[in-house]
């Protein structure tokens, strides 16, 4: 003779049903969010901004608190960003330490909502690579050199890239700001008391791309200044 089952057992069954099913559902969607939730994105137009530098500057500040140290922040070279319980910031940054420019790399939580930012980590990774007059070919006694090929990716070439990139925004009346896609060529001469850069860009703005010839001086003190722009194309002469 077949019995059936008591209510209780009954319950208790489909209680166990449930469980499973949900527990499978949650496996799945945990699984579905991992390249979401935790992945650390490249974010190539967060290194020039205006956030990323406050988050390299805060980063430098905390290290200086926690070491007693007197690092002076430079710049963020590279930005990336991770998803966590808010946002958790992966900066490449410089900063000089007893006159001399280094490389470190810095891990910032961000919890906007809550107001809160915490230095997770702090790491010494080398020197940075300098530009000498040198690397322009400039003469003993410093003379002018005339111009002479540069790498593009040279630290003080992306500066000063990066810095005429920023002044061409701020001259423009455009909505879409620029977008610094690419340097193509840099040439540099070495005159008496700053540098000359002769720098080709490939910008972007909106969905128009645009080369853009720049001419950028930086002074003895380091600060850049942007001398003269002009698109590309109606630049048929070289520089002299």
């Amino acid at each position: 003779m077949r019995v059936a089952p008591t209510r209780p057992a009954a319950a208790a069954a489909l209680l166990l049903l449930l469980l499973l099913v949900s527990t499978t559902l949650a496996t799945r969607a945990a699984s579905a969010m991992a390249g979401v939730l935790g992945g650390v994105k490249e974010n190539p137009a967060a290194a020039n901004s205006a956030e990323s530098d406050g988050f390299g500057r805060f980063a430098v500040d905390e290290h200086n608190k926690r070491q007693n140290a007197l690092l002076e922040f430079v710049r963020v070279v590279e930005a990336k960003e991770q998803v966590v319980a808010g946002t958790l910031h992966h900066l490449t940054l410089e900063a000089i330490e007893a006159g001399k420019k280094k490389v470190y790399e810095a891990k910032v939580w961000v919890k906007p909502w809550l107001d809160f930012k915490e230095l997770q980590d702090f790491v010494h990774k080398g020197d940075a690579a300098t530009f000498t007059t040198a690397d322009l070919g400039a003469k003993k006694g410093g003379h002018e050199a005339g111009w002479c090929e540069v790498p593009v990716e040279d630290p003080v070439v992306k500066d000063a890239a990066h810095h005429a990139v920023k002044s061409i925004q701020e001259r423009s009346n455009s909505l879409f700001p620029y977008e610094l896609l690419e340097i193509v060529g840099a040439k540099a001469q070495v005159v008496e008391d700053f540098a000359k850069f002769d720098i080709l860009m490939k910008l972007k703005r909106g969905s128009k791309e645009e080369k853009i010839k720049a001419e950028v001086h930086k002074s003895l003190e380091g600060a850049f200044v942007l001398n003269q722009h002009q698109p590309a194309e109606h630049d048929e002469s070289s520089s002299k």
